[in-house]
C-alpha cells in the first residue's frame, strides 16, 4: 500500500513504512520557499507520528539536490527588516519549524544527494543518518558571501564533523567541496553514479524499515543525547544572528547583486 501527499514543487510518498521527501522544483534547480518548507515540516510530523511510518528519505533529482533558499524569498524577508527567526510561536518561518522537526526527528533519516547542494541542501544533511552521494554531488554553505550566518546548528556540527579549519574553510570561504571530499570527512556514507544513488538511498532505507522500530529509535537517541540540548540551543542563538544579518546592509547587497547578475561589492558592509 502507498499514499502521495504531494504539491507542485515537494512530492511526499510513502510506501513499504519509507516516506520519500522529494525536491521537485527542478526548473529553479530545487531552490526552497517558504511552502516548501512548511510542506517538508508537515511530512515530518506526519512521518513521526505515523507509527506505520519507520523511516524517511530525502531526495532530489539526478543533476540537482538544491540550489538552497530561493533568493526572491530571502529578499522579500530582507525588505520587511527580516524574520524573528528564533520565535517560539505558531507564526514562526517554516524553515525553521522544518529546522526544528529535523533535528528532533526520532526515526531514521536517509539522503540521496546528487549534484550542487548548496547552503541548506547541505546543512540539513547533518541531521541525517544516513547519506548516500552521487560522483557528481558538490556541497557548498556560502552563507557568508550572503552576508548572513550559519544555520540547522551547523556551527556546532561542522566543526564536530569536519574538525575546525575544514569547517572553517567550508563556512568562511563558502567554496564548494566535492563527494570524495565529503565521504573523506564523514559527511557521507558512500558515493556512486548518479543513477544509482537514489536507488541505494531507497535499499538502505528497506533494510532499516525491516528492523525492529523501537530499537532504531532508542539507538538514535543514544547516540545524539549529549549533543542535542546543544543542537537546539545553536539553532536558537543561529536564528536571530540570520534574522539580524539578514536584516543588513552587507544581506541586502548580496541578494540585490545575485538578482541582478553581477558581484557584490562589501566594501561599505
Amino acid at each position: 500500500m502507498s499514499t502521495d501527499t504531494s504539491s507542485q514543487d515537494i512530492l511526499v510518498h510513502t510506501e513499504a513504512a519509507v516516506t520519500t521527501i522529494t525536491f521537485n522544483r527542478v526548473d529553479k534547480k530545487n531552490s526552497i520557499t517558504e511552502a516548501m518548507y512548511a510542506a517538508m515540516a508537515d511530512a515530518l510530523v506526519a512521518a513521526q507520528a505515523d507509527a506505520a511510518v519507520r523511516v524517511v528519505v530525502f531526495q532530489g533529482d539526478m543533476a540537482i539536490f538544491s540550489a538552497g533558499n530561493d533568493i526572491a524569498d530571502f529578499l522579500r524577508q530582507s525588505a520587511q527588516g527580516g524574520q524573528q527567526a528564533a520565535a517560539q510561536d505558531a507564526g514562526e518561518p517554516s524553515v525553521w519549524r522544518f529546522l526544528r522537526a529535523l533535528a528532533a526527528f526520532p526515526k531514521p533519516l536517509v539522503a540521496a544527494v546528487c549534484g550542487p547542494a548548496v547552503g541548506i541542501g547541505t546543512t540539513l544533511l547533518l541531521h541525517c543518518d544516513l547519506v548516500y552521494a552521487g560522483d557528481n554531488a558538490a556541497f557548498s554553505l556560502p552563507f557568508v558571501n550572503l552576508g548572513l550566518c550559519p544555520e540547522a546548528a551547523s556551527s556546532l556540527l561542522l566543526p564536530q564533523m569536519l574538525g575546525y579549519h575544514r569547517a572553517a574553510e567550508a563556512l568562511l570561504l563558502g567554496e564548494p567541496f566535492m563527494a570524495e571530499a565529503a565521504l573523506e570527512v564523514g559527511l557521507v556514507n558512500r558515493v556512486v553514479p548518479p543513477a544509482e544513488c537514489n536507488l541505494l538511498a531507497q535499499t538502505q532505507a528497506k533494510k532499516l524499515a525491516a528492523k525492529p522500530l523501537s530499537a532504531l529509535i532508542e539507538t538514535k537517541r543514544l547516540m545524539k543525547a549529549g549533543q542535542s540540548a546543544a543542537v537546539r540551543a545553536r539553532m536558537d542563538e543561529e536564528g536571530a544572528s540570520f534574522a539580524r544579518l539578514m536584516a543588513g546592509p552587507a544581506a541586502r547587497e548580496a541578494f540585490s547583486a545575485f538578482m541582478d547578475k553581477r558581484h557584490p561589492d562589501f566594501s561599505k558592509c
